[in-house]
């Protein structure tokens, strides 16, 4: 599984980062997890409102922080 998280750096992505690794991490996932702060690599994804989480190239959050919980059903939903 491949999540990325995008955001140019501010806290709330910084929150939203640390949130999906935490989750990956207490559920025993794999996951490949890169965080773009580059904001043309982030509007090349068509990402209007940060943070914003792509798992396996699907938009699954845009604009919000996911709690702890969210992250968590996130992963285990795109778990293959």
């Amino acid at each position: 599984m491949k999540v990325e998280i995008l955001g140019p750096g501010c806290p709330r992505c910084e929150q939203t980062h640390r949130n999906i690794i935490n989750a990956a991490a207490e559920l025993g996932i794999a996951a490949e997890i890169d965080y773009i702060t580059d904001v043309n690599a982030i509007a090349q994804r068509g990402m209007l409102r940060t943070p914003a989480v792509i798992v396996d190239g699907k938009v699954v959050i845009q604009g919000r922080i996911p709690s702890p919980r969210e992250a968590k059903d996130l992963l285990t939903k795109y778990n293959k």
